[in-house]
């Protein structure tokens, strides 16, 4: 199928913003970046905007610094099955489609072929009491709240059950009995759901040691259950396995604007002044993969969070990676961000 390339198009000096934008809006994982006369200038990947925040480069900056400026491409009328054996050769997921010089459409391998399963397991931590969000969750299971018309665990389950993940983990405390009769064991969603109990909350890392020992020996992504998102589970699950980490956290970018002006000085010498300077870091997104090993790590009903056990993994050498969103992501541990949710929710099409 050739995609109507004008739809994914930008310019060379529009924001890399504007192709994060379009990469979302489309879910395509690449933009063509194409001057005024239709010439193909570059292509902006997924990747390529996960580096660029990595390199500490900002949205607003243009995409031109960030794009591939030798693409692949290949003649409009070439045959789908040659463009697929392309496209699996190279590693890519996208291929410009040039006529007379000038871009004439683009095919995609996505579409092209048919949708790939995955026995991965997913581990999705439901058991959390919601305090924050009470008198909400006061007779209710904080991922069991409804945005749109879903509950927010639905939501999450559907999101890996669209990308090909069928075989799901819940890890449940706080009234898990509203869970379990609402999901069942999955099959009315198409996927296989097996459910964990914490007697008492293990910390956001102890439900691995809950979980049984016939699970497919393969990475096991877990997510929080309060988190709404449309993070590229596929992207993330190729990204830890093509770099061959032991774990991969998700991280999303945090901007501070410090309300003052900051003054730095060598002894009672002010040597440069900065008025209200903004700061960025890189926050955990709450969204993990972890390797066989890291599960067999965390013993039966052993309290520990995420973060301490990938530190203690880092700590003697292991490989740690992050991998920055820059997808839709949402914490929902507030009133505020609840409403939030509910005002997002439709525009961002998850509500279907």
């Amino acid at each position: 199928m050739k995609k109507h390339w004008k739809d994914v198009a930008l310019a060379p000096k529009q924001s890399i913003r504007d192709a994060l934008e379009i990469i979302n809006l489309h879910a395509l994982q690449v933009a063509l970046v194409v001057d005024e006369n239709d010439q193909l200038k570059g292509v902006v990947t997924d990747g390529d905007i996960r580096r660029a925040l990595l390199n500490n480069l900002t949205l607003d900056q243009t995409v031109d610094l960030v794009m591939n400026h030798n693409p692949i491409t290949a003649q409009f009328d070439t045959p789908k099955q040659k463009l697929i054996r392309l496209m699996e050769q190279k590693s890519i997921l996208a291929i410009p489609l040039i006529k007379d010089g000038r871009v004439a459409g683009l095919q995609t391998l996505k579409q092209a072929l048919n949708q790939s399963y995955y026995d991965n397991p997913v581990l999705i931590m439901a058991g959390g009491f919601g305090t924050r969000l009470r008198p909400l969750t006061d007779n209710c299971p904080k991922p069991m709240l409804k945005v749109g018309n879903k509950p927010l665990l639905e939501m999450t389950i559907l999101n890996f059950a669209k990308a090909g993940f069928v075989n799901f983990y819940i890890s449940t405390h706080f009234m898990p009995e509203q869970i379990k009769d609402y999901f069942g064991d999955g099959s009315r969603l198409n996927v296989n759901i097996t459910y964990i109990h914490e007697d008492s909350p293990l910390g956001t890392g102890g439900a691995l040691g809950l979980l049984p020992n016939d699970i497919p020996d393969l990475p096991l992504i877990m997510m929080n259950g309060d988190v709404l998102t449309k993070v590229d589970v596929q992207r993330l699950l190729e990204f830890h396995n093509e770099n061959q980490a032991q774990a991969t956290m998700c991280v999303r970018e945090y901007e501070y604007q410090i309300p003052y002006g900051v003054i730095n000085g060598k002894g009672n010498e002010v040597v440069s002044m900065e008025e209200k300077p903004t700061q960025r870091f890189f926050v955990n997104a709450g969204i993990y993969v972890v390797s066989p090993e890291i599960i067999k790590q965390v013993s039966v009903n052993q309290v520990i969070d995420m973060p301490t056990l990938l530190d203690n993994k880092i700590q003697v050498g292991g490989k740690v990676l992050m991998f920055p969103l820059h997808e839709y992501w949402l914490d929902i541990g507030r009133l505020d961000d609840f409403n939030r949710a509910q005002a997002d929710i439709c525009a961002l099409g998850m509500s279907e």
